[in-house]
């Protein structure tokens, strides 16, 4: 496995930032995110309407920003498809760069994550160069990496929307010249025509996600009949590790869970894929109990926090090679907790 995972072992992704603690996609939350001791900062890239990287985890804005509550903005609300799903509201690339600077982002789950509001109004849609910019100066300050963890969404739409995400990030990736800095890069994508084009053109490592159901719509739009779960046979993981190094793959996939909502055994997906050289990195992890298997809830409320340390600890001693998160501390805890135990295993009796 590559050498840009000895950072730590098991790798702590912060998922969209801090985001069970700050809106999801802020500076706040990726600043965060740093100070809890993330080794990357997981970021979804969407492009505007003059083909800039902004942070935002949907095409459609209104769900994390203030774009409905604007007037100035109504006329832009419209119908419209994104990977073959019908949408109504406000997208990105209807928006130039300087129009989505001037949206407020705010809490896309405030039913869960009430106390997040307190944010709402005050924090804006950051760029992907802010996001670099603020790895950078982590990375200085904490004096070891912060990584990128960088997704492409929905490149195939924006493409023939006449925008190239593969573009885009290729130039802010050259621009900052971050090998020098010491910042380690990870680019990930549900789309496996767009990673194998990006193994062309970087030595940066891919991430080829997989989710529990569906398929990547760059297949679908190729009229290729295979799913998400045809990547997991023996022939579908050879040819993902042909041109990716990591498996990101949707938890349920690494330890199922059973039809009471309990966590089953783990199965061989990650012995299969350190046996073809590929990291698998599981995803997403959160402390609500709404999120959580459901031996690992406490108490009835659905934002209550419940054992989220104990799901990450099984996950763990899976052998995942990193984790994604939306609580990047209690991931924090929980390699501590694993590597405490080694360590004490390891020892032996006078």
């Amino acid at each position: 496995m590559s050498d840009t995972f000895a950072l730590q072992s098991p790798l702590v992704v912060a998922h969209r930032g801090a985001c069970g603690y700050r809106p999801e996609h802020t500076l706040a939350g990726y600043q965060l995110a740093i100070d809890l001791g993330a080794d990357y900062l997981d970021t979804d890239l969407q492009l505007t309407l003059d083909g800039v990287l902004v942070a935002r985890h949907d095409a459609e804005l209104s769900a994390s920003t203030d774009v409905a509550e604007r007037p100035e903005f109504a006329h832009r609300r419209r119908r419209g498809l994104v990977d073959g799903r019908e949408l109504t509201g406000w997208f990105v690339d209807d928006f130039t760069l300087d129009e989505v600077k001037s949206l407020y982002a705010r809490e896309r789950i405030p039913q869960l994550r009430p106390a997040n509001q307190a944010y709402d109004g005050r924090l804006r849609v950051p760029t992907f160069d802010e996001i670099i910019t603020l790895a950078v100066e982590g990375s200085r300050r904490r004096g070891r990496p912060v990584g990128l963890y960088a997704e492409l969404k929905h490149p195939t739409y924006y493409a023939e929307r006449g925008l190239s995400a593969e573009d885009a990030l290729m130039a802010a990736l050259r621009g900052f010249r971050l090998e020098r800095a010491g910042v380690p890069v990870v680019v990930q994508c549900y789309e496996p025509s767009v990673l194998r084009r990006l193994a062309a053109r970087t030595s940066v490592p891919l991430v080829q996600l997989v989710d529990i159901t569906g398929r990547p719509f760059d297949w679908e739009r190729a009229e290729d009949g295979r799913r998400f779960v045809d990547m997991l046979t023996p022939t579908g993981l050879r040819e993902v590790a042909s041109y990716a190094t990591v498996l990101g793959a949707h938890k349920s996939l690494v330890v199922p869970r059973d039809p009471e909502g309990r966590l089953g055994h783990p199965g061989r997906l990650v012995s299969d894929a350190h046996d073809l050289g590929m990291a698998v990195h599981a995803w997403t992890f959160r402390n609500e109990n709404s999120f959580l298997p459901a031996e690992r809830r406490r108490g009835w409320e659905a934002a209550g926090h419940g054992d989220a340390l104990g799901e990450l600890g099984v996950f763990l001693g899976a052998g995942v090679d990193g984790v994604l998160t939306d609580h990047p501390d209690t991931a924090v805890a929980a390699r501590r907790v694993m590597q405490n135990r080694r360590v004490m295993g390891g020892r032996r009796s006078p």
